[in-house]
């Protein structure tokens, strides 16, 4: 078995560099910054990135690949395109709203959550609304203390549901599934419980 390691930060800028020869960049881009906020991306995610954020630009008729580009490429590659012509009931707005914000407040309290990036409920892949976070470095291992809190964060939206609501609704089945996850691997994998 050969064990290829996703790329660190400095393969990722690296990277980058040989990906970005092809078009023409806005002086503003800082590669660094563009692979310090893709961590967990592949060689192939980070072509398809500056694939994307290339069409973006194309599409706004831009002369050159802006630094908001490569955000919304990153954007789309993480939690999927916006579907901006889904027809969604004021209602569901408002829960999806509550719900994001469930999220957004629980990461901008959570110490030992990853810096919060941004907050949307324009539907998104299979979401009605989305909210994260971008690692400020490679992670190797986590702490229990980190784990707990993306546990705590991923149960922010159920949380401010039933707070406002009184009531849940099923768009927290994938925060559940994921906070599932991770609390049993550290029961069953890390031995983090007694």
């Amino acid at each position: 078995i050969i064990e290829v390691p996703y790329p660190d930060l400095i393969s990722r800028e690296k990277i980058l560099e040989v990906h970005v020869k092809k078009v023409k960049l806005d002086e503003s881009v800082n590669l660094k910054k563009i692979a310090r906020g893709t961590p967990g991306f592949t060689g192939a995610d980070l072509e398809n990135l500056v694939n994307e954020a290339a069409l973006l630009a194309s599409k706004s008729k831009k002369k050159t690949v802006e630094v908001s580009d490569f955000e919304q490429a990153r954007d789309k590659l993480l939690v999927g395109s916006e579907r901006k012509t889904m027809i969604i009931t004021k209602k569901d707005k408002e829960r999806t709203a509550y719900h994001e914000a469930g999220h957004t407040l629980l990461n901008v309290l959570t110490e030992k959550s990853d810096p919060f990036h941004k907050v949307t409920i324009v539907p998104r892949g299979r979401s009605l609304g989305a909210s994260w976070s971008l690692p400020e470095r490679d992670k190797y291992s986590e702490s229990k203390s980190e784990m707990i809190a993306s546990i705590q964060l991923l149960l922010g939206g159920l949380l401010a549901e039933k707070i406002v609501f009184d009531e849940q609704t099923s768009g927290a089945s994938n925060d559940i599934e994921r906070a599932t996850k991770i609390a049993q691997k550290m029961v069953r994998k890390y031995g983090m419980s007694q």
